[in-house]
Protein backbone atom coordinates (compact mmCIF):
# COMPACT_ATOMS: atom_id res chain seq x y z
CA UNK A 1 0.00 0.00 0.00
CA UNK A 2 1.68 3.61 -1.09
CA UNK A 3 1.08 6.73 0.62
CA UNK A 4 3.31 8.75 -1.92
CA UNK A 5 1.45 11.64 -3.43
CA UNK A 6 2.57 14.68 -5.00
CA UNK A 7 1.55 18.18 -3.46
CA UNK A 8 2.57 21.14 -5.75
CA UNK A 9 4.13 23.97 -3.60
CA UNK A 10 1.05 26.34 -3.64
CA UNK A 11 -1.26 23.70 -2.23
CA UNK A 12 1.15 23.20 0.87
CA UNK A 13 -0.41 26.20 2.57
CA UNK A 14 -4.32 25.53 1.61
CA UNK A 15 -3.12 21.91 3.20
CA UNK A 16 -1.98 23.36 6.58
CA UNK A 17 -4.73 25.98 6.87
CA UNK A 18 -7.05 22.34 6.22
CA UNK A 19 -5.36 20.99 8.90
CA UNK A 20 -5.72 23.86 11.32
CA UNK A 21 -9.54 23.78 10.72
CA UNK A 22 -9.86 19.89 11.14
CA UNK A 23 -7.74 19.87 14.45
CA UNK A 24 -9.37 23.71 15.62
CA UNK A 25 -12.87 21.76 15.53
CA UNK A 26 -12.15 18.48 16.91
CA UNK A 27 -9.17 17.53 19.08
CA UNK A 28 -6.90 20.67 18.61
CA UNK A 29 -9.14 22.35 20.51
CA UNK A 30 -9.65 19.91 23.31
CA UNK A 31 -6.10 19.66 23.07
CA UNK A 32 -5.67 23.16 24.13
CA UNK A 33 -8.27 22.76 26.58
CA UNK A 34 -6.50 20.22 28.39
CA UNK A 35 -3.70 22.04 28.60
CA UNK A 36 -5.15 25.13 30.69
CA UNK A 37 -7.11 22.33 32.67
CA UNK A 38 -3.58 20.84 33.75
CA UNK A 39 -2.39 24.19 34.35
CA UNK A 40 -5.79 25.19 36.68
CA UNK A 41 -4.79 21.45 38.51
CA UNK A 42 -1.43 22.23 39.53
CA UNK A 43 -2.11 25.51 40.75
CA UNK A 44 -4.34 24.77 43.28
CA UNK A 45 -3.81 23.21 46.51
CA UNK A 46 -5.26 19.91 46.37
CA UNK A 47 -2.93 16.96 45.50
CA UNK A 48 -3.58 15.66 41.72
CA UNK A 49 -4.02 12.43 42.89
CA UNK A 50 -7.18 13.67 44.78
CA UNK A 51 -9.02 15.60 42.09
CA UNK A 52 -11.21 14.06 39.96
CA UNK A 53 -12.33 14.36 35.84
CA UNK A 54 -15.40 12.83 35.09
CA UNK A 55 -16.01 11.36 31.60
CA UNK A 56 -19.53 10.98 30.67
CA UNK A 57 -21.51 13.15 33.06
CA UNK A 58 -25.45 13.66 33.37
CA UNK A 59 -26.58 16.80 30.87
CA UNK A 60 -30.01 17.33 32.35
CA UNK A 61 -31.92 16.23 35.82
CA UNK A 62 -34.28 14.99 33.44
CA UNK A 63 -34.06 11.45 31.79
CA UNK A 64 -35.71 12.17 28.91
CA UNK A 65 -33.60 15.57 27.67
CA UNK A 66 -30.23 13.57 29.27
CA UNK A 67 -30.83 10.94 26.72
CA UNK A 68 -32.12 14.02 23.87
CA UNK A 69 -28.60 15.79 24.93
CA UNK A 70 -26.20 12.87 24.99
CA UNK A 71 -27.12 11.71 21.57
CA UNK A 72 -27.15 15.16 20.18
CA UNK A 73 -23.27 15.13 21.80
CA UNK A 74 -22.24 11.93 20.35
CA UNK A 75 -24.09 13.40 16.68
CA UNK A 76 -22.11 16.41 16.30
CA UNK A 77 -19.11 15.35 17.57
CA UNK A 78 -18.67 13.30 14.45
CA UNK A 79 -19.13 15.91 12.51
CA UNK A 80 -15.10 16.37 12.21
CA UNK A 81 -15.08 12.93 11.36
CA UNK A 82 -17.75 13.33 8.53
CA UNK A 83 -15.65 16.40 7.05
CA UNK A 84 -12.36 14.35 6.87
CA UNK A 85 -14.29 11.45 5.22
CA UNK A 86 -15.34 14.30 3.01
CA UNK A 87 -12.19 15.97 2.32
CA UNK A 88 -10.11 12.55 1.42
CA UNK A 89 -13.16 10.66 -0.52
CA UNK A 90 -11.72 9.44 -3.78
CA UNK A 91 -13.82 8.64 -6.82
CA UNK A 92 -13.05 5.40 -7.50
CA UNK A 93 -13.33 2.45 -5.07
CA UNK A 94 -12.12 2.10 -2.05
CA UNK A 95 -13.70 5.69 -1.65
CA UNK A 96 -12.17 5.76 1.97
CA UNK A 97 -8.77 4.26 0.78
CA UNK A 98 -6.80 7.28 2.42
CA UNK A 99 -8.09 6.89 5.43
CA UNK A 100 -7.18 2.93 5.68
CA UNK A 101 -11.11 2.08 5.27
CA UNK A 102 -11.71 -0.41 2.59
CA UNK A 103 -13.99 -3.12 4.83
CA UNK A 104 -12.17 -5.82 2.30
CA UNK A 105 -10.91 -8.07 5.55
CA UNK A 106 -13.12 -6.71 8.34
CA UNK A 107 -13.25 -10.01 10.22
CA UNK A 108 -9.42 -10.10 10.66
CA UNK A 109 -9.46 -6.23 11.47
CA UNK A 110 -12.22 -6.72 14.14
CA UNK A 111 -9.89 -9.55 15.15
CA UNK A 112 -6.73 -7.59 15.28
CA UNK A 113 -8.55 -4.74 17.09
CA UNK A 114 -9.96 -7.08 19.84
CA UNK A 115 -6.19 -8.51 20.83
CA UNK A 116 -4.94 -4.91 20.51
CA UNK A 117 -7.16 -3.74 22.97
CA UNK A 118 -6.39 -6.34 25.66
CA UNK A 119 -2.24 -5.65 24.81
CA UNK A 120 -2.47 -2.04 25.29
CA UNK A 121 -5.76 -1.94 27.89
CA UNK A 122 -4.44 -4.41 30.72
CA UNK A 123 -0.80 -2.07 31.36
CA UNK A 124 -2.88 1.18 30.86
CA UNK A 125 -4.81 0.10 34.18
CA UNK A 126 -1.20 -0.47 35.60
CA UNK A 127 -0.12 3.01 34.47
CA UNK A 128 -3.32 4.49 36.28
CA UNK A 129 -2.46 3.13 39.15
CA UNK A 130 1.51 4.09 39.39
CA UNK A 131 0.40 7.70 38.04
CA UNK A 132 -2.07 7.80 41.34
CA UNK A 133 0.32 6.54 43.44
CA UNK A 134 2.81 8.92 42.33
CA UNK A 135 0.44 11.96 42.30
CA UNK A 136 0.89 12.54 38.98
CA UNK A 137 -2.82 10.95 37.76
CA UNK A 138 -6.31 12.21 38.98
CA UNK A 139 -9.24 10.21 39.89
CA UNK A 140 -10.34 9.10 36.34
CA UNK A 141 -14.62 8.74 37.19
CA UNK A 142 -15.46 6.77 33.81
CA UNK A 143 -19.39 7.84 34.25
CA UNK A 144 -21.59 9.77 36.69
CA UNK A 145 -24.94 8.90 34.50
CA UNK A 146 -27.34 7.50 36.44
CA UNK A 147 -28.93 4.27 35.41
CA UNK A 148 -31.88 4.17 32.99
CA UNK A 149 -32.61 1.68 30.36
CA UNK A 150 -30.25 3.96 27.55
CA UNK A 151 -27.18 4.15 29.69
CA UNK A 152 -25.19 1.10 28.86
CA UNK A 153 -25.96 2.28 24.97
CA UNK A 154 -24.82 5.75 25.22
CA UNK A 155 -21.89 4.39 26.91
CA UNK A 156 -21.12 2.51 23.99
CA UNK A 157 -22.25 5.54 21.86
CA UNK A 158 -19.49 7.71 23.67
CA UNK A 159 -16.64 4.92 23.32
CA UNK A 160 -17.63 4.46 19.57
CA UNK A 161 -17.38 8.39 18.89
CA UNK A 162 -13.97 8.43 20.87
CA UNK A 163 -12.54 5.51 18.89
CA UNK A 164 -13.94 7.38 15.34
CA UNK A 165 -12.46 10.55 16.21
CA UNK A 166 -9.35 10.05 17.67
CA UNK A 167 -8.70 7.49 15.38
CA UNK A 168 -10.10 9.11 11.77
CA UNK A 169 -8.72 12.00 12.67
CA UNK A 170 -5.50 11.72 14.59
CA UNK A 171 -4.24 8.88 12.65
CA UNK A 172 -6.04 8.24 9.30
CA UNK A 173 -6.75 12.01 8.19
CA UNK A 174 -3.68 13.65 9.96
CA UNK A 175 -1.30 10.71 8.46
CA UNK A 176 -2.51 11.08 4.75
CA UNK A 177 -2.18 15.14 5.14
CA UNK A 178 1.18 15.17 6.31
CA UNK A 179 2.49 12.96 4.52
CA UNK A 180 1.07 15.35 1.70
CA UNK A 181 2.98 17.66 3.08
CA UNK A 182 6.44 15.70 3.00
CA UNK A 183 6.42 14.66 6.29
CA UNK A 184 9.17 11.56 7.34
CA UNK A 185 6.74 8.58 8.50
CA UNK A 186 8.27 8.45 12.37
CA UNK A 187 7.83 12.41 12.72
CA UNK A 188 4.76 11.57 11.48
CA UNK A 189 3.90 9.09 14.08
CA UNK A 190 5.76 11.13 16.99
CA UNK A 191 3.79 14.35 16.04
CA UNK A 192 0.29 12.75 16.40
CA UNK A 193 1.33 10.63 19.77
CA UNK A 194 2.27 14.27 21.44
CA UNK A 195 -1.17 15.29 20.17
CA UNK A 196 -3.07 12.18 21.53
CA UNK A 197 -1.28 12.40 24.70
CA UNK A 198 -1.96 16.25 24.84
CA UNK A 199 -5.62 16.21 24.81
CA UNK A 200 -5.74 13.84 27.68
CA UNK A 201 -3.56 16.31 29.94
CA UNK A 202 -6.86 16.54 31.58
CA UNK A 203 -6.14 13.50 33.65
CA UNK A 204 -2.81 14.41 34.54
CA UNK A 205 0.78 12.97 33.40
CA UNK A 206 0.01 9.65 33.66
CA UNK A 207 -2.50 9.85 30.94
CA UNK A 208 -0.30 11.89 29.07
CA UNK A 209 2.79 9.35 28.64
CA UNK A 210 0.52 6.37 28.64
CA UNK A 211 -1.52 7.69 25.72
CA UNK A 212 1.75 8.80 23.94
CA UNK A 213 2.63 5.64 24.19
CA UNK A 214 -0.42 4.33 22.63
CA UNK A 215 -0.24 6.40 19.72
CA UNK A 216 2.96 5.47 19.04
CA UNK A 217 2.06 1.74 19.00
CA UNK A 218 -1.29 2.92 16.97
CA UNK A 219 0.65 4.87 14.54
CA UNK A 220 3.79 2.41 13.38
CA UNK A 221 0.81 -0.59 13.02
CA UNK A 222 -0.78 2.08 10.68
CA UNK A 223 2.03 2.90 8.92
CA UNK A 224 3.18 -0.67 8.87
CA UNK A 225 -0.70 -1.90 7.44
CA UNK A 226 -2.28 1.04 6.57
CA UNK A 227 -5.39 -0.30 8.44
CA UNK A 228 -7.87 2.02 11.02
CA UNK A 229 -10.58 -0.30 11.55
CA UNK A 230 -8.34 -2.12 14.03
CA UNK A 231 -7.49 0.83 15.58
CA UNK A 232 -11.18 2.04 15.79
CA UNK A 233 -12.12 -1.54 17.26
CA UNK A 234 -9.71 -1.46 20.19
CA UNK A 235 -10.64 2.09 20.86
CA UNK A 236 -13.94 1.36 21.43
CA UNK A 237 -13.41 -1.83 22.81
CA UNK A 238 -11.24 -0.33 25.34
CA UNK A 239 -13.72 2.77 26.42
CA UNK A 240 -16.47 0.34 26.61
CA UNK A 241 -14.90 -2.05 28.96
CA UNK A 242 -14.34 0.91 31.25
CA UNK A 243 -17.70 3.17 30.93
CA UNK A 244 -19.62 -0.10 31.38
CA UNK A 245 -17.72 -1.44 33.93
CA UNK A 246 -17.15 1.37 35.84
CA UNK A 247 -20.56 0.77 38.43
CA UNK A 248 -19.19 -2.59 39.25
CA UNK A 249 -15.40 -1.55 39.82
CA UNK A 250 -16.34 1.32 41.74
CA UNK A 251 -18.83 -0.44 43.98
CA UNK A 252 -16.34 -3.42 44.48
CA UNK A 253 -13.14 -1.70 44.52
CA UNK A 254 -13.77 1.97 46.39
CA UNK A 255 -10.64 2.96 47.35
CA UNK A 256 -9.45 2.08 43.95
CA UNK A 257 -11.50 5.18 42.60
CA UNK A 258 -11.07 7.54 45.81
CA UNK A 259 -14.35 6.65 47.00
CA UNK A 260 -15.48 5.65 50.33
CA UNK A 261 -15.98 2.16 51.36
Amino acid sequence: MTFDRAVVPESRARLRVEIAIVLGLSLGASAVYSIVSIVNRLTQRTALSQQTATLNSSLSDRAVFDLIYQLLSVLFDLVPVALVAFLLWQTGRPHLARLGVDFSRSGRDVLGGLGLALAIGVPGIGLYLVGKALDLTVTVVPTDLSQHWWTVPVLVLSALRAGLTEEVIVVAYLFARLRDLGWRPWTIIVGAALLRGSYHLYQGFGAFVGNVVMGLVFGWLYTRFGRVLPLVVAHVVMDSAVFIGYPWAAATFPSFFGLPS
